[in-house]
């Protein structure tokens, strides 16, 4: 565990209280609610499938994603979007 001390994440999923989390991607910083949690959950769900990561890395390598009902457009390639899905994965596995 002290090997991470000094280690910083490029995504951060943190819960600051009951139905408030805070994502940040790279230096990006957003407030997110638990329902838009639920629903950027279900579009990287939908975004890291077998089919749909395929489409992907065949055409061009990368994804703009919508986060907060539209209010944050992140530009995310494919190691980032994993990332993101497990940070979320993570997240969740807390419940």
């Amino acid at each position: 565990m002290e090997m991470l001390i000094d280690v910083t994440f490029n995504i951060q999923l943190k819960k600051h209280t009951f139905c408030n989390y805070q994502l940040k991607i790279g230096e990006k910083v957003m407030p997110l609610t638990f329902p838009q949690v639920l629903q950027l959950r279900n579009k990287i769900n939908l975004l890291t499938t077998l089919d749909n990561l395929e489409h992907i890395i065949s055409n061009e390598n990368f994804v703009l994603l919508f986060i907060a009902d539209r209010k944050h457009l992140v530009f995310l390639d494919i190691p980032t979007l994993l990332d993101l899905k497990e940070e979320i994965s993570y997240t969740f596995s807390e419940f």
